[in-house]
Parts: structure tokens; sequence; C-alpha cells
């Protein structure tokens, strides 16, 4: 029982030593919020973390007013990779590129001939 106490007394220390020390300080910080729907804020903390982004209304479509937000955000992973992720969020969902995103692999060959044949083969209306 005193080694299991131990052992999650030392996970505990570990565990609070990885924890900031200190606040990370926000060292830009702009924000407009329009009363049309229209916005704008980007950010930089003392870490090297940044965003920003865009927002506006597109016309109302079926269910009404469609928000539309372009932005972007950057920061460095825990292995030091430098992360940058730009995103358009509109009626068609959230959008994100970027390098450290995964893409799907390729689409085999024999699957794009299929595709290729039914659609000149399509049944004419």
């Amino acid at each position: 029982m005193m080694k299991l106490a131990l052992v999650a007394t030392m996970l505990v220390a570990a565990a609070y030593a990885q924890l900031p020390q200190q606040p990370i300080p926000i060292l830009r910080l702009e924000s407009q919020i329009q009363p049309d729907g229209k916005f704008q804020y980007l950010y930089e903390t003392g870490n090297g973390i940044q965003a920003q982004a865009v927002g506006d209304q597109k016309p109302a479509g079926r269910d009404g007013p469609i928000q539309s937000v372009q932005g972007q955000y950057a920061f460095t992973a825990d292995d030091g990779t430098p992360v940058q992720i730009s995103y358009i969020a509109d009626e068609n969902g959230y959008q994100p590129q970027g390098a450290i995103l995964p893409t799907p692999p390729p689409i085999p060959e024999a699957i794009l001939r299929s595709l290729e044949f039914i659609a000149r083969n399509a049944p004419q209306k």
C-alpha cells in the first residue's frame, strides 16, 4: 500500500511540474463586433499562439441569414512542429486546411475507371 501511495504522489508531482508556472500573457488582442452580425478578432499570446477570424452574414437562405467565418490559427505542437490551420466555416460546415491535417488516400485506378464508365453510360432522361 505504501508503494502505491508513493507512486501516486510521484505521478501527481510529475503532472504538476508540467503545468505552466506563470500565466501566459496576451500580447495582442483586437475585437470588433457589429450589430449586423459582422465581426473580426485577432490575438497573440506569449507562448506563440496566434489566431484571427472575420465573420459576416450571407444573404438569407431558407432558414434565415447564414453566418460565414474565415480565419486561421497557429501554434507550436509539443514536439516542436509549427502548426498553421486556415479555415472557412459556413453553410457547408467547417472546412480546415493545413499541412498537418491528414489527407485521404488516392482513389484506386479501378474505382476511377468505374466512375468514368458510369458517367459515360448514365441513362438519358
